[in-house]
């Protein structure tokens, strides 16, 4: 319900890029381009500074985003209580999921939520674990699912279920058989790793560390920046990597990789982040207790 133009003008003046404002509109950048000249002319004003490739807020600009902020906060609020009032869940949600949530546990999930709700717009964006988590602390995202903890002091982390890590090989790997393996076994292995960023990373980095082992005595052969490389290049015999069950178990079923339990065992703990600030609408709550429940089902935990 808000003025278009201000809210383009929003977007821009908080990732100052016409670029990135485009993309997380879903607009064309000389759609962008044209909703904040509009706007400027309107107050008769420059907004943004233009020098060598860069974009900044004026003074006027400062001021306008002061008084966008709580204009768009306010009528975002209005349209939900109004929305609530009348029993109708509507509107876009969105959302980012770090790249192993996403690839293996969302797809099935939002089509669930979509034939509960089906006048709920959902965007979706996938990364690896910070980015997500800078996204929603920056307001571009409404929701997390990520693979790490938090480490925004500004944001409300709510843990889902929790979900093992194992090691994977190659079936003729000469650990395949092994009932477990511990990590100075695996310090010795080629290693297929993610990339830095990454929830398994992190997780697996600070496992070796708790272990009394460097990550950087690993034998890093590759990093790749999702699960299915990684699995598709383990499966070649190259090395062995630390990824989740869930995201390897029609591999196991068809015989194309071995899953080895780590010894001691690799849990980590699945979540949601949400700023702590931010109005919390009745949909945004409604889909963080339908993921909550549906999480802990696919993880076994429920």
């Amino acid at each position: 319900m808000a003025d278009r133009r201000l809210q383009v003008f929003y977007t821009v003046a908080r990732q100052l890029s016409f670029t990135k404002a485009a993309e997380q509109l879903f607009m064309t950048q000389p759609a962008v381009t044209f909703q904040v000249k509009q706007l400027e002319e309107h107050f008769n004003a420059r907004l943004f500074e233009r020098s060598h490739g860069k974009i900044a807020l004026t003074p006027t600009g400062r001021l306008v985003m002061e008084y966008a902020e709580k204009i768009l906060g306010l009528s975002e609020e209005m349209e939900t209580r109004v929305g609530e009032l009348t029993g109708t869940m509507s509107g876009p949600l969105l959302l980012g999921a770090s790249t192993t949530i996403a690839e293996f546990m969302l797809p099935q999930m939002l089509g669930e939520f979509k034939a509960r709700h089906p006048q709920v717009q959902t965007h979706m964006t996938v990364a690896n674990s910070e980015t997500i988590e800078q996204r929603v602390a920056d307001y571009s995202l409404d929701l997390g699912l990520i693979e790490s903890p938090a480490h925004l002091p500004s944001l409300h982390i709510e843990v889902c279920c929790d979900d093992e890590l194992v090691m994977i090989c190659a079936p003729g790997h000469r650990l395949a058989n092994s009932g477990g393996v511990t990590p100075q076994q695996i310090i010795g292995e080629p290693y297929v790793s993610r990339e830095t960023g990454s929830g398994t990373r992190e997780f697996a980095d600070n496992y070796f560390r708790q272990c009394k082992l460097s990550p950087e005595d690993l034998n890093i052969v590759m990093e790749l920046g999702s699960p299915e490389a990684i699995k598709g290049v383990v499966g070649t015999g190259i090395g062995v990597s630390i990824v989740s069950r869930a995201t390897i178990i029609k591999e196991v079923k068809l015989g194309m990789l071995v899953a080895v339990p780590l010894q001691p065992r690799l849990i980590r703990p699945l979540s949601l982040v949400y700023p702590k600030e931010k109005f919390r609408s009745k949909l945004l709550g409604t889909f963080v207790e339908f993921a909550t429940a549906r999480m802990r089902q696919m993880a076994g935990t429920a």
